[in-house]
């Protein structure tokens, strides 16, 4: 086959990712699908992120291939692609998303590309949806009064989780933080507005936030903050969902949980082994694993701690373009 008979290439830029992305259960089935694709023997292909690291203080930059067998809860069969992210935390003094990505999706028979997507907005909405999973599955429970939730970040990561608390945690009530106190603030008055939340506030500190949570997600900028969230900070029977790696969310706090959960083994590994959860045990159990075997809610602290996989970007760009066809989104690019 020449390249001249291949269907158009289809751009979608963010614009067009966020106008077709699926609705917010269907994004937490996306996501629950990930998980425990990754846990099937066979179902999956995950390889560590390769990355690279520029000059910019603290920043680094990830190859994520993915391969996904197709089975009956996805339409088209088999799944293939790669995201490529960025992650330059000196964008945030410039105003600039600290996060950049672009997923490029590719026909898993002949290896063609056939989507390009901006990958921002879904690196945003994938990792809050495995976050929502893990607060549905192993949320604190809390009966007779609202639920108490720290967020601690108001990036774009930050504004993803939103919807998602709202959904997953109705009637509760949010505590934000950041360290800019005007983005904070911005970001309590789209949490006021949210349908779900009954409540925002920005707290002062991280720890004032985190004081008396029942949940505590952590989405802050990576930087010299390490594992500063220790035992002390929380409550006893709270539900922890660290997203920025052990930015806060010491190894304190998983050794003593009660359940800790990792979205993907290996690749949890592969990120000790740069450095980057000094002290953290070795994983036990994955989100899939967890789900497949359904284990419950045990007493005590859970933790999930989600680096985001390639696989989740692969499958959300994968259900976004067939949305985007349907609506007529996106621009055609010649071969």
């Amino acid at each position: 086959m020449r390249t001249d008979d291949l269907a158009p290439l289809l751009w979608l830029n963010a614009a067009d990712v966020l106008a077709a992305l699926p609705p917010l259960e269907e994004r937490l089935r996306l996501a629950e699908i990930t998980q425990t694709a990754l846990a099937v023997p066979g179902g999956s292909q995950l390889p560590p992120k390769v990355g690279v690291h520029a000059r910019d203080e603290g920043s680094f930059t990830d190859a994520m291939p993915a391969w996904l067998r197709g089975a009956g809860d996805l339409p088209g069969g088999d799944l293939l692609g790669v995201k490529w992210v960025t992650v330059f935390p000196t964008n945030n003094p410039l105003g600039q998303p600290a996060i950049g990505a672009t997923v490029i999706l590719n026909d898993p028979h002949t290896g063609f590309p056939v989507a390009i997507l901006d990958g921002g907005p879904i690196t945003a909405h994938r990792t809050a949806a495995v976050s929502g999973v893990i607060l549905r599955r192993w949320g604190p429970g809390v009966t007779g009064r609202a639920t108490r939730v720290a967020l601690v970040g108001a990036g774009a990561q930050g504004a993803s989780h939103l919807p998602v608390l709202g959904g997953v945690l109705p009637g509760c009530e949010v505590a934000i933080t950041d360290v800019d106190a005007g983005r904070a603030g911005a970001l309590r008055e789209q949490a006021a507005a949210t349908p779900g939340i009954a409540g925002a506030r920005v707290a002062a500190s991280p720890r004032d936030a985190v004081d008396g949570a029942d949940v505590v997600v952590t989405v802050a900028s990576f930087g010299p903050i390490r594992q500063v969230m220790t035992n002390d900070w929380l409550a006893e029977r709270v539900t922890v969902v660290p997203v920025d790696y052990a930015t806060y969310c010491s190894a304190q706090v998983v050794r003593d949980a009660a359940l800790w959960l990792v979205d993907e083994k290996f690749q949890f590994l592969a990120k000790r082994d740069e450095g980057h959860f000094d002290s953290y045990p070795d994983p036990t159990l994955s989100i899939g694993e967890a789900i497949l075997a359904n284990t419950p809610r045990p007493d005590g602290r859970v933790v999930g701690t989600h680096l985001g996989v390639g696989l989740a970007d692969v499958v959300f760009g994968d259900a976004i373009v067939r949305r985007a066809r349907e609506l007529g989104l996106g621009t055609e690019l010649p071969r």
